[in-house]
């Protein structure tokens, strides 16, 4: 069972705090997962996210058979250099993990702060996307897909997610050639985005989360890529 992304949120949260105040320094090994689960009140499961979110931020890594070791916060410059590298040898399957990996947490958030104004600015996107599949567009609707994409993580406030989420988007652009884009696919984008936009509207943080993560599933199973997801078989 995947854990309440509202907990995951505030299990990042925390250890970021605790990581930003130096509880914790570089090179350092955090405590074993069943002590630092006690000591956060919660599930393994849902620390075991926790992490996964952490070292995708480059903060920490797992490092089998020994632990979870901080490392240092990576400069900006070094952030982008990598991130550039990351990009040109991606794969669409290598997009996909990121995108499993990143997006569910950051809709979460999202879920809980977005205001009336930014939903409408989805739902206009949204709009281009069902005019695309009605002109039986499929550039077109490709190029809504990913604006969508580009808006719905553009709004999170936080700079190190855009960053990553823009460099995710300029991968999907470079792998767009490759994409599924039968009117059934779209049609089905569609339908699973709209969903997504309904949940973050009620305020339905895990919700929208759990559609972020079968959204990007059934995107993987159109596209005929495999994704090596933990758990998923």
């Amino acid at each position: 069972m995947i854990s309440s992304s509202t907990v995951v949120n505030s299990v990042v949260e925390k250890l970021r705090a605790a990581l930003a105040r130096g509880q914790w320094r570089s090179g350092d090994m955090l405590p074993g997962q069943r002590e630092l689960a006690e000591q956060l009140g919660i599930s393994r499961p849902s620390l075991r996210e926790a992490v996964i979110v952490l070292e995708t931020l480059g903060l920490v890594r797992s490092m089998p058979g020994k632990g979870v070791v901080v490392l240092d916060e990576p400069s900006a410059s070094s952030s982008a250099s990598v991130a550039s590298v990351g990009v040109a040898n991606a794969t669409l399957a290598d997009v996909m993990q990121l995108r499993y990996t990143l997006e569910p947490f950051i809709v979460g958030l999202l879920a809980q702060s977005i205001s009336q104004k930014e939903i409408a600015e989805l739902r206009l996107t949204l709009m281009d996307m069902r005019e695309a599949l009605e002109d039986h567009d499929s550039e077109s609707g490709s190029n809504a897909y990913i604006a969508f994409h580009e808006q719905l993580f553009a709004l999170t406030s936080n700079p190190i997610f855009s960053s990553m989420v823009q460099q995710t988007s300029q991968a999907l652009k470079q792998c767009a050639p490759t994409l599924r884009n039968t009117p059934e696919h779209l049609a089905a984008r569609l339908k699973e985005t709209e969903a997504l936009v309904r949940a973050i509207r009620n305020k339905d943080s895990a919700g929208a989360s759990e559609l972020m993560r079968q959204h990007i599933l059934q995107e993987g199973q159109r596209m005929e890529v495999e994704l090596d997801i933990p758990g998923q078989d």
